[in-house]
């Protein structure tokens, strides 16, 4: 049944934020609700994420007050596992990922050997494609075991499909954000999962994709819930035409819990993200960085 989601106004944004008074002018410009580069969250569709899901939003306040995890001195490393193969000619680049993980996050990213599935995994075909699924479980209790000592979380990433239970068809991921690990996959990011042929932005579009997927589920392992004030890189998403509506940058609730959460400087993020997302040619993105540093500098 569609439920009635009506996009929040002004007021509501700016409380979502918290109250600024007693940040500096940078953090503050940082935070506007009010700038002219934010674009409100659509009234959904009828197969759209809040068309199906109650979503009460998470203020700034409220995130304080769920008292998230954090990265420590001890624990500052975001640590990549892969699981099986990711082809050059059919899956993002690892390191490229691992970059964009760096400048969103600003932290340390470290890439694991890879972890072959065949004799680590529970798997199945599954009942309908016939592709190889990997249970999440196994995964995650792996990963558990497997956590370093210096490690904020340990997130695996595969080009395979995956399955929480029997029951289930696919899950596209799975975390336990208190246990600071998660599993997620790539597979139906990729127009090939669906017999689609390889098209000339093939590659851009399965590393954009590829992109927000880890951004996204990883600021959960931070504690970030959906968004439902702006629209965001932590909005909801039911299908992969809404994914793909998403930006890839946060929205300045989402940004200041990240900002509290990890200490950044934002500036210096922005800058790194600009590079990491111009030297992917994702023009859009990139514009809409330098007009936040310009504002950031004042300009």
């Amino acid at each position: 049944m569609t439920m009635a989601f009506e996009p929040p106004g002004p007021e509501m944004q700016r409380a979502a934020v918290g109250d600024l008074s007693a940040l500096p002018p940078l953090l503050k410009r940082a935070f506007a609700s009010d700038s002219p580069d934010l674009r409100p969250i659509p009234k959904p569709g009828p197969h759209d994420w809040l068309a199906s899901h109650r979503e009460p939003g998470q203020t700034f306040d409220d995130y304080l007050a769920m008292r998230p995890n954090r990265p420590t001195s001890a624990r500052r490393v975001i640590y990549l596992q892969p699981l099986g193969e990711f082809s050059p000619e059919a899956s993002p680049l690892v390191a490229k990922l691992c970059d964009f993980a760096a400048a969103f996050f600003a932290m340390e990213v470290k890439t694991l050997p890879e972890v072959r599935i065949s004799a680590s995994f529970t798997t199945r075909r599954n009942p309908s494609t016939g592709n190889l699924q990997i249970l999440t479980a196994d995964v995650l209790n792996l990963l558990k075991l497997r956590l370093p000592s210096d490690a904020f979380c340990i997130l695996a990433i595969t080009m395979e499909d995956l399955y929480p239970d029997a029951s289930w068809n696919f899950v596209f991921g799975q975390a336990s954000p208190r246990e600071r690990v998660g599993v997620y996959s790539f597979a139906r990011y990729d127009p090939a999962f669906y017999g689609e042929p390889q098209t000339p932005d093939y590659g851009a579009l399965v590393l954009r994709r590829s992109r927000k997927v880890l951004a996204h589920e990883t600021a959960h392992i931070f504690g970030l819930a959906h968004c439902i004030y702006f629209s965001c890189l932590m909005n909801g998403s039911n299908h992969l035409a809404e994914s793909d509506r998403r930006p890839l940058h946060l929205c300045p609730v989402c940004l200041r819990k990240l900002e509290w959460s990890i200490g950044f400087d934002v500036v210096k993020r922005y800058a790194s993200l600009e590079r990491v997302t111009d030297e992917a040619s994702f023009m859009d993105e990139a514009e809409w960085l330098s007009r936040q540093l310009k504002t950031l500098s004042g300009e």
